[in-house]
């Protein structure tokens, strides 16, 4: 009687599962065709929620259809391995539906996200992950007729082995997406790397090349001749099509801007917000800090071309006789481009950037003593600081900060983000007339500090992130109107008294995170 049952179930025929099956396998083909080119700037947000379940969905098919071919493997080798029902139908069901399931998320994620536009690797990745889940759909549909007319199944386990060959194709291209193509062999020895087919990774030397003709500087583009070189020698081999760290990609201006997973890659006109410039002067041996240990680190000229890139607007196509020149960045130029200082424009030199005595040269050497390479000159011939706490971050505080009093007068920018500095230190600032920016960010001060800025009538930015700053004393911020930009993220400050700011200082870029 049971073998009658099993018989009369094996002879049902699946006209369901071959129905819904090939329909799925035809929506899925037809899927890229209907949709068209990718465009993540157009896509809704809840296309990108959606997508980004993909790396969490794409497991399961993986592990299910793993299994499936242990289970038949084992069934090859036993007495009845010619049988298809051998083995049940139901893993290859869920495994199919699931690679159904994760190809959807996968497309969503690939027309979510304008970092895989243009991209070959993702594409193919796409159309790998749409095969396979194709394949798997008629591997159901042929087993489910091999099961129903007692057939041999060899054909069904051979087209079993193809799905979970082009499975593996694509896992592999996912896996490049997200660690980059070297990722097995990065660290590799030689000899295996030449094995596989991997090229050793070549160091891009930081070397300058011969100064340009005259007459042709001031025409080259400052992000295609002098910015991109850098981010070519420095970012570009992590963050490139193959191998986008982070789903970042630095190879193009428009990657460049468009970011990854942690937002966009830079704000024009905003350097201390510009996610590659707040990676670059993390200190060294913080985790997050780009470029990564073991890679070589990017040099303070280029940080500092970078950053007066940005805060002037980042333009893709400006050329250097479009800009004003400081003559710090001139210098900075000429030591990592092939740009010789006397060819590029310099701005207006201040009445006050006389060139240093030899009082404040003796006391900058003093304090680079106790904190090496936290003081700077602006440039050779200027008598204005530079100063950032940075790299001390928590073994800063305001004893440390007493030192700088003999070039407070001198200093021009003052970097004390992420310091144990309180009001106190704050307070010397009244003499540092000559200040134009200052970084108090997730420090101590509080609205007393504000009370103390009111009295540097030169200070262009403040960046207050992450203090304890309020409504009270950044209203009175309203009496600076030199006041150019403004950063109140994480603060207890309101959306009613940044509008009233607003108001009083149209000029003023105030950024709270909103």
């Amino acid at each position: 009687m049971l073998n009658h049952d099993l018989t009369t179930s094996r002879r049902r025929k699946p006209w369901a599962i071959t129905f819904f099956g090939l329909l799925a396998a035809g929506g899925l083909i037809a899927m890229p065709f209907l949709a068209g080119a990718p465009d993540g700037e157009k896509m809704p947000d809840l296309v990108r929620f959606l997508g980004h379940f993909h790396p969490v969905l794409l497991h399961l098919p993986i592990g299910v259809f793993v299994l499936i071919l242990f289970q038949e493997l084992g069934a090859i080798f036993s007495k009845r391995g010619k049988e298809a029902g051998e083995t049940p139908l139901f893993p290859l069901f869920f495994g199919a539906a699931s690679a159904i399931v994760a190809v959807l998320a996968g497309f969503l994620l690939y027309h979510g996200e304008v970092q895989f536009r243009g991209s070959e690797l993702a594409e193919r990745h796409l159309w790998g992950g749409l095969i396979f889940a194709v394949a798997a759909v008629v591997t159901l549909i042929l087993k489910a007729w091999t099961m129903a007319l007692n057939g041999n199944a060899a054909s069904y386990r051979l087209l079993l082995f193809v799905s979970v060959g082009v499975m593996g194709f694509a896992s592999h291209d996912g896996a490049s997406i997200t660690h980059g193509e070297d990722y097995l062999t990065e660290y590799a020895p030689e000899p295996i790397q030449k094995l596989l087919g991997a090229e050793p990774e070549k160091v891009v030397p930081a070397v300058a090349p011969a100064v340009a003709p005259a007459g042709a500087a001031g025409e080259q583009s400052v992000y295609a001749n002098i910015v991109a070189p850098i981010l070519e020698r420095r970012c570009v081999q992590c963050h490139k099509e193959g191998k986008a760290k982070g789903k970042f990609r630095m190879d193009t201006y428009e990657f460049l801007v468009a970011g990854g997973k942690e937002g966009p890659g830079l704000q024009a006109g905003n350097s201390a917000e510009s996610n590659i410039l707040i990676r670059m002067n993390l200190p060294t041996d913080d985790e997050e800090h780009m470029p990564p240990e073991g890679k070589p680190d990017i040099e303070d000229p280029e940080v500092a071309v970078i950053t007066w890139w940005i805060d002037n607007g980042a333009d893709p196509k400006k050329s250097l006789t479009e800009f004003d020149v400081p003559a710090s960045i001139r210098e900075a130029i000429a030591k990592v481009a092939s740009i010789a200082p006397a060819q590029v424009k310099e701005s207006a030199a201040p009445a006050h950037a006389a060139g240093p005595d030899e009082a404040l040269k003796s006391s900058v050497v003093g304090i680079s003593k106790q904190f090496p390479g936290a003081l700077s000159f602006e440039s050779q011939q200027s008598a204005l600081l530079t100063f950032t706490a940075v790299s001390m971050r928590g073994n800063f505080d305001d004893a440390g900060f007493k030192t700088l009093a003999p070039v407070l007068p001198h200093l021009v920018t003052v970097d004390l983000s992420a310091t144990k500095i309180t009001d106190q230190a704050v307070s010397q600032l009244s003499s540092a007339k000559n200040l134009r920016l200052v970084r108090l960010a997730e420090t101590g001060v509080t609205d007393a500090s504000i009370d103390t800025l009111l009295t540097i009538p030169s200070l262009e930015s403040i960046n207050l992130y992450g203090t304890k700053v309020t409504d009270t004393g950044v209203n009175k911020l309203s009496a600076m109107p030199n006041l150019k930009r403004l950063y109140l993220w994480q603060t207890a400050v309101t959306p009613a008294a940044i509008k009233a700011l607003k108001e009083k200082l149209p000029s003023c870029e105030i950024t709270t995170g909103a």
